[in-house]
Order: structure tokens, then C-alpha cells, then sequence
């Protein structure tokens, strides 16, 4: 009995030595453990990262039948759906699939060697290859701009399932449907869309896909209707979107969709309304004509797994998918919007860019800086002008309207009865407008070497029903080809080099920034007010953005209104506002549009930028890293955010405001769990001498915080 008793404490603790680091490791601090394999066993095939698992039957045909949690062991899945669902020809093709499933609510395991092939479909997997992940498009990195060197593609693996016709006779024979996924190292994070390669001899359409289909388990059980419904814990996101508002919740409207599932008899909402699964799908067309020989992609999606309903561990899993998809969000050029776009103004920016060590010129709007003049002598001024830029180690670039303006009736978007283009009136991408003017932006970014692009008012997803446009066949097929047009100019520039501004969500299309979100007219109060709307924008936009992907505005000269009360000229006048605007975004790591002619207008102004814009490249790292709202700005007490990145040296750097007229002294506690630090902590204030400090069992580190009225205090972690 007592021997039985050591062997069975020997084999708890050998059990417990061997567990894989990944159990005990969280993600969100190191990543690396978490890699990325595809195995087969057994008649099935499962891609996995240690985070999630996604598997797949490979007969009686292909089909989904985990997607389990693994950071959790949870099932998502509770039911098994087509792989994909086309329209070819006007004939729907359900592809993948099984059938049989007793109930809807959940999959037992000992089921799933029961169910059959969709006798519905008309296609069957034939097999399947695997391989590393691919890069979507190509991209020239700006390493002077970034915190560290991000890896492209992201590392991880990819597996691609082929489906064929049954009947070789039919009219799918020679049509290949390929349903790709991949999944990424180090996050719970994974991908899928389909290619169609027609072989036919033929030109096809495909009319409609959906090409995500998963019936996942509700989060909420209620027998009565809502109207606001508790989805399950995932983010999903594709690169079919537009618009957005400098947000992402609004511009998936067009693509990512949480549906009642018809078959599902059994679930408790009394009317089966409930949203229990998700489709992916675009909201129209895209009515692509695909001649023999060529193959049609659909738009990627995105399913970001959560481990948590915490909203800070959430955004922070959300902000390390950008950084995973579209690394260049990382680049965080600090820019001048500049207010004139004469030769002498353009050399004068220049020249204090270099002083004071900003890095990047936009031509602003109202500038008088107009891209689609490509006459000889634009070009060549501007050609001109950007060579003396770049002599300086300065990018230059401008602005570009595309939406929000009317061109005429046969250029505009014709929109459906009882329909508006959202911004009140757009051009259509499609028209002969829209194509010249595309070609135009090529025509003049490759000339003048301009290397970066503001796009305002980009694609927002209008639709259009003319049948004249040379872009499009009508209204069935006019989303997919504008927002092509516009994707296709983005990813060239990113391979080009070109830094893109866009105020809408395309980052995973090649831009690197919208804005922070905020209301425009509000630089337009008096400055003080400014200070604390700021804060709280940067607070409020970081949840689901990190700072490098959000701008803010400091208006140098009068901005919509507000006389000299709102703006900041004559900047040596203004000395602690226009200091405490660079404290705020400097030390969030935002950047910010200073729009005017100058950045400085006597020794004691450039002294002043020089030293937030000194501290923001000493921290660049740190500072570039995520952020950790601690407590937002209400222009009562102190404010505060915390950088983390437990990969660096800083491992934090907390930034402290005190909006108030008197000096405030308080013992302020800070969770520090994702500097990666958990027993003891090296903090210096202000640049000071380092003092260390225990870390509780809570990850809580007491700093001792004493902040000069209208003024900020900050705390390097090491």
C-alpha cells in the first residue's frame, strides 16, 4: 500500500514536471511555445497552435467537426455545416458536410462515425495539401518607424482542402473548389477563404458564396426574444471591409453575419430566433465572371478565439491579431500636416521636420495640393519638391478625396430606390471617372516618389445599379469590383512603400492608420478643453486599436472655428498648451496631424518640441506597445495609462496627468501582470534614479506619484 501510495505521487509529479509550458504560459505575455502543427489521425485532419484546434473529416467527406478551445477546453462547435455554400451559374453548390446529426445542440463524438456525405452536394473532397502560410500581398517595411521587426507572413501553417464533381459529366467538371485555412503561432487566431479555378473550357459566374459557415454554441439560453443577444465569445473579422468610422464594429455589417439556424429545432428560444450561427458572406454579388483558365478568390475571414470576457484581455487579443495580420500597423511615422503646398513653405517644413525631428510631411487638405493634376508641370514640382524631402531623411505625401463629393449624374453612384450613398453623394469607383482617377494616383505616386498617401472619404461600399460604367456590369457585381479597384491601389503602395492614412478600416488591405476617433469639431474649443477631450479619446480609441493605428489632431493654426482661444499660433505664446498636447500624444504614443505651416517659431518652441518628440524615440518601443487603461480623463483627479511590453527592456512606461490647478500626491496602485514582471519591479520617475519595488500576489505594484498642477508625471519599468 505504501509503495502503491510513492509510484502514484512519483507519477503526479512527473505528470506535472512534463506538462507542456504552453499550459502555463499565458499567450498574451509569450507566445512562442504556442506553434502552429497540422496532424492527421484516424480518418481526420486537425490544424492546432495550443490555443485552438480546428478538425476536419476527410470522409465519407469534408466537414468541421471540433473547433475546440483549448485555453478554456471548451467545444465550440455544436453542429456540423457545409464547409461552403456557392452559387455557380445559378445553381447552388453546397460543399463538404455531413448529415445525420441527431440533435442541434451539440456533437457527441461517437456520432460523428455515423453521419453521411450531403447527398445535396455536388461536389467531394479529393484531397487535401498543407504548407507554411503565404504572404496575401508584398510589403516594403520602414524599420525607422517601428518598435521591432515584425515577421511577414506570420509565421504558421496553412492547409488546403479540394473539392470535385461527383459526375464528371456535370456541369462542374473541370471546376476545382479549394477551401484554404491557415493558422498563426502564438495566437488563438485562424483564417479561411475559398479559390474556384475553372478548368471548364467555359466562362462561369459565380453568382453568391458564404464561405464561413459554423453553427457554434449559444452563450445565453433564453426562451423569450431580446434584442440585443449575447454572441459567442470570438472576434470576427475579414478583409472585405469598408467604411468603419475609425472603428471596426460597423464596417463587417457587409460581411461578417450572426443568423438563427434553421435546423436547429431544439434550441430553447421559443421562435428559434436566436443568432447561433455565423456566416460569412458579402451582402451582395459578387456576380464574377470568371473566363476558363482563371480562378475567383473570396474575401479572408478572421476567427479570433477569446479566453476571457474581460474587455481589456480582449482588446489586448484583438490589437495582437493586427500586429499578426498587418504588420506595417506597427510603423508610427511622427508627421506634420502641412497647411500650404507651395515650393518655399514645402522647403521651410522640411527643413524644420529635420530640426525637430519629425519624420514625415502630409500636403494637407486645403493646402492647395491637388494629386490629380498630372500635368508635366505638377509632376515635375512636386518630383522636385520630394527629392529634396527625401535628401532630408523626410517622407513626403498628401491628400486625396475620393467619397463625400459629386462629380456629375453619369460619374455618381446610382443607387437603388429608397437608397443614399453613405456619405450623401459619392463617385463611383467604376465609372470613367473612377478609373481615370485611379490611374492618375498611380501615375503621380510613381513620378514625383511621394511615399505616403492620405485617402479620405475611401471606399465606403456604395453600390451601383448603372449599366454604363466601364467598371462594372451592374448593380450585382459594382461592390466587389470598386472595392477591388480601391484594395488593388492600396496593396501596391504598401509594396511600394507608400505609408497609407486612411479614416476608414482597410488595415488589413495595406493601410497603417485611421483616426483615433473623435469628433472634428471639438478642436475647435478652447484649448484647455482640447487637453482633456484628447486624453479621453486616446483612452477610449485604444481598446480595440493600439496607439500606432489611431491619429489625433493638434490644430497650429485655427481649425473649423474657435479664434485664437482654440488654436495655438503664435506657438511661443502658448508654450505649456502646446507642451502639454505633445505630453499627451507623445507619451500615449499616438501621433497626431499638427496641421499649420510651422512646427516652431522661436528657439525656446523647437526646444520644447524637441524634448517630447526626444522622449518618444528613447521609448519608442515601449511606448508603441499596447496600453492598459487604468484610469480615464474626467478633468477631476488624475488620469493614467499604462505601455506594456514584456518582450523589451522597458517593460512599462505609466503615464500620469493631472488636470487640476493644484499639485496632487497619492499612492496610486497599477496592476503590472502584462509587463511580464511578477515579483519585483525597477521604477524611476521622470528619468530618475530607479527604485525597486515588490510586486503583491495580485500583479499590483503602489507608486508613489506627485504631479505638478496641469502637468504629467511619468514612470519608466524595467
Amino acid at each position: 500500500m505504501k509503495n502503491s501510495i510513492i509510484w502514484i505521487l512519483v507519477l503526479l509529479v512527473t505528470t506535472f514536471c512534463r506538462r507542456n509550458d504552453t499550459q502555463t504560459t499565458d499567450w498574451l505575455i509569450d507566445g512562442s511555445p504556442f506553434k502552429s502543427e497540422i496532424t492527421e489521425e484516424n480518418g481526420f485532419v486537425t490544424i492546432s497552435n495550443g490555443l485552438i484546434s480546428r478538425t476536419f473529416s476527410l470522409s465519407p467527406d469534408g466537414a468541421t467537426t471540433s473547433f475546440l478551445n483549448l485555453m478554456t477546453g471548451t467545444e465550440l462547435l455544436r453542429a456540423v455545416k457545409p464547409e461552403a455554400i456557392l452559387s455557380i451559374n445559378g445553381k447552388s453548390v453546397r460543399v463538404g458536410g455531413l448529415t445525420g446529426q441527431p440533435v442541434m445542440n451539440y456533437l457527441a463524438k461517437e456520432w460523428i462515425q455515423d453521419l453521411k456525405a450531403d447527398t445535396a452536394s455536388p461536389v467531394k473532397l479529393s484531397g487535401y495539401t498543407q504548407g507554411n502560410t503565404v504572404a496575401r500581398f508584398g510589403w516594403k517595411k520602414r524599420p525607422e518607424w517601428m518598435p521591432n521587426d515584425m515577421s511577414w507572413p506570420p509565421s504558421g501553417r496553412k492547409i488546403d482542402f479540394t473539392y470535385e464533381a461527383k459526375d464528371k459529366s456535370s456541369s462542374l467538371s473541370s471546376i476545382k473548389i479549394i477551401i484554404h485555412y491557415e493558422i498563426y503561432d502564438g495566437i488563438p487566431l485562424i483564417s479561411k477563404w475559398i479559390t474556384v479555378i475553372n478548368d471548364s473550357g467555359q466562362e462561369i459566374v459565380i453568382d453568391t458564396y458564404t464561405s464561413e459557415l459554423l453553427a457554434l454554441s449559444e452563450e445565453e439560453s433564453a426562451v423569450g426574444d431580446k434584442k440585443n443577444w449575447i454572441l459567442p465569445n470570438l472576434y470576427v473579422e475579414t478583409d472585405y471591409a469598408f467604411g468603419g468610422s475609425m472603428s471596426s464594429e460597423s464596417c463587417f455589417e457587409k460581411s461578417v453575419w450572426w443568423v438563427p439556424d434553421p435546423e436547429y429545432k431544439t434550441i430553447v428560444n421559443y421562435n428559434r430566433i436566436q443568432p447561433s450561427m455565423l456566416e460569412c458572406r458579402p451582402v451582395i454579388g459578387p456576380a464574377e465572371k470568371v473566363a476558363s483558365g482563371k480562378s475567383f478568390e473570396t474575401f479572408r475571414t478572421w476567427i479570433l478565439v477569446n479566453d476571457s470576457s474581460d474587455r481589456e484581455r480582449k482588446g489586448l487579443a484583438q490589437r495582437r491579431m493586427y500586429r499578426t495580420l498587418a504588420p506595417w500597423i506597427t510603423e508610427n511615422p511622427i508627421f506634420m500636416h502641412l497647411r500650404y503646398s507651395d515650393d518655399q513653405s514645402v522647403i521651410n517644413a522640411v527643413d524644420q521636420c529635420v530640426e525637430a525631428g519629425f519624420e514625415m510631411i502630409i500636403l494637407s487638405f486645403g493646402s492647395g495640393f491637388e494629386i490629380e493634376d498630372t500635368s508635366r508641370a505638377n509632376l515635375d514640382r512636386f518630383k522636385t519638391l520630394a527629392g529634396y524631402a527625401h535628401g532630408k531623411g523626410i517622407t513626403i505625401g498628401g491628400y486625396s478625396l475620393l467619397a463625400s463629393r459629386s462629380i456629375d449624374s453619369q460619374n455618381d453612384v446610382v443607387m437603388p430606390e429608397g437608397k443614399t450613398p453613405s456619405f450623401g453623394h459619392s463617385p463611383c469607383v467604376g465609372s470613367l471617372w473612377g478609373e481615370e482617377y485611379f490611374k492618375k494616383l498611380y501615375s503621380f505616386m510613381e513620378y514625383t516618389g511621394f511615399d505616403n498617401f492620405e485617402h479620405d472619404g475611401s471606399y465606403p461600399g456604395d453600390v451601383c445599379a448603372s449599366t454604363t460604367h466601364p467598371g462594372h456590369d451592374g448593380l450585382a457585381d459594382s461592390q466587389q469590383k470598386q472595392f477591388r479597384t480601391v484594395t488593388d491601389f492600396y496593396k501596391w503602395c504598401r509594396e511600394k512603400g507608400v505609408y497609407l492614412t486612411v479614416p476608414d478600416w482597410y488595415f488589413l488591405n495595406g493601410s497603417s492608420k485611421t483616426g483615433m476617433g473623435y469628433r472634428e469639431s471639438n478642436w475647435s474649443l478652447p484649448r484647455r478643453q482640447q487637453e482633456i477631450i484628447e486624453r479621453q479619446n486616446i483612452f477610449d480609441g485604444t481598446w480595440e486599436k493600439s496607439p500606432s493605428m489611431g491619429w489625433m489632431h493638434v490644430p497650429l493654426v485655427e481649425y473649423q472655428g474657435g479664434g485664437a482661444e482654440a488654436s495655438i499660433e503664435p506657438l511661443k505664446e502658448h508654450l505649456p498648451h502646446y507642451g502639454q498636447r505633445m505630453a499627451d500624444l507623445f507619451g500615449a504614443g499616438v501621433q497626431a496631424a499638427y496641421r499649420g505651416a510651422r512646427l516652431y517659431d522661436a528657439p525656446q518652441t523647437l526646444d520644447l518640441v524637441r524634448k517630447w518628440v526626444t522622449f518618444y524615440k528613447e521609448h519608442r518601443q515601449v511606448l508603441d506597445a499596447d496600453i492598459i487603461h487604468v484610469k480615464r480623463a474626467d478633468g477631476r483627479s488624475l488620469d493614467a495609462i499604462l505601455h506594456v511590453d514584456p518582450k523589451g527592456v522597458e517593460k512599462g512606461l505609466l503615464m500620469v496627468y493631472n488636470p487640476l490647478d493644484v499639485v496632487v500626491k497619492q499612492d496610486l496602485q497599477v496592476n503590472i501582470y502584462y509587463t511580464g514582471l511578477t515579483e519585483a519591479a525597477s521604477i524611476s520617475e521622470n528619468g530618475g534614479n530607479p527604485v525597486k519595488v515588490k510586486v503583491n500576489r495580485n500583479y499590483e505594484i503602489t507608486i508613489p506619484v506627485d504631479v505638478a498642477p496641469n502637468s504629467q508625471s511619468w514612470y519608466l519599468i524595467k
